[in-house]
């Protein structure tokens, strides 16, 4: 494979190799290969944790295990009223 580069982007790649960061162009590009595959599993882990989150939430919502939002707000902001979860000073 080959892989062209303008002036400017092969001259930052030789700089990081000179500076011992990488042995070689192509072992700078593995390791940003790497890298990339690495976000792409992040982000799907993330969707898939996000999915089933979602699964479980619309499950208690049929089940009716669901509490109303101005409830919820309401005791959230009178427990912040009386100090709950306060830090000792």
């Amino acid at each position: 494979m080959n892989i062209s580069l303008p002036d400017p982007m092969r001259a930052f790649v030789q700089r990081r190799i000179d500076a011992g960061d990488y042995a070689s162009a192509s072992d700078y590009v593995r390791d940003l290969i790497r890298r990339d595959q690495a976000e792409d599993a992040d982000v799907d882990a993330w969707l898939q944790a996000l999915d089933q989150s979602i699964e479980r939430g619309l499950a208690d919502a049929d089940a009716g295990r669901v509490r109303d939002l101005d409830a919820v707000c309401d005791d959230l902001i009178a427990r912040l009223e009386q100090g709950v979860g306060r830090a000792p000073e």
